[in-house]
């Protein structure tokens, strides 16, 4: 597919290729799959963001499981989190005795991972484990979450693509980009 140019136009420069990030969600499927051998595992997608990698991961993972979904958000608009989770979909199922992967897009400040490991650690899961697509150990997390399985460890900027947003746009663009200043200017 030939890159349209026009929905480049916000970036500063692209952080992460489609296909660097295939080959990685390639990788923590084959890390998934060897980990999980013999069990079922639960995944979780956590909407909006992780809908394209959640995709692209269950799709590399050679084992039989089962998905759920849930809505989550301490952003709203802005950049930055506002330091209140609020749950907007829950799960479906019952996660009682099951081996769960919560599948995030990036981590960050770490506030609403720390929220939601707590909240579903309540339920009596066998085992919970987090995996994102980015992690920003460097950036604004003030918490000792652990991340489990991560593709990329990226600097403290704020990127968009491949299902991650700035006020729901951007998800559709297949590669990593750093979202230039300008348009989210008056939040920094």
């Amino acid at each position: 597919m030939e890159r349209n140019e026009a929905i480049y136009e916000d970036l500063c420069g692209i952080l992460l290729t489609r296909e660097q990030i295939a080959e990685k969600v390639k990788e923590i499927g084959n890390k998934i799959t060897e980990d999980y051998q013999g069990k079922e595992p639960v995944m979780i997608c956590i909407l909006k963001g992780a809908s394209v990698f959640f995709t692209d991961l269950i799709r590399e993972i050679a084992l039989p499981l089962t998905t759920d979904f849930m809505s989550i958000s301490s952003y709203g608009s802005s950049t930055k989190s506002s330091g209140v989770v609020r749950v907007l979909k829950d799960l479906d199922r019952n996660i009682l005795d099951k081996d769960v992967i919560i599948v995030e897009d990036i981590v960050d400040s770490g506030t609403t991972l720390c929220y939601l490991k707590q909240m579903l650690e309540g339920r009596g899961p066998k085992s919970l484990k987090i995996a994102a697509l980015l992690d920003k150990p460097a950036g604004r997390r003030g918490n000792d979450l652990k991340v489990d399985y991560w593709c990329f460890n990226i600097p403290d900027e704020f990127v968009v693509g491949y299902g991650l947003d700035y006020d729901e746009k951007y998800r559709n663009l297949p590669d990593i980009g750093i979202l230039d200043p300008r348009i989210y200017g008056a939040e920094k």
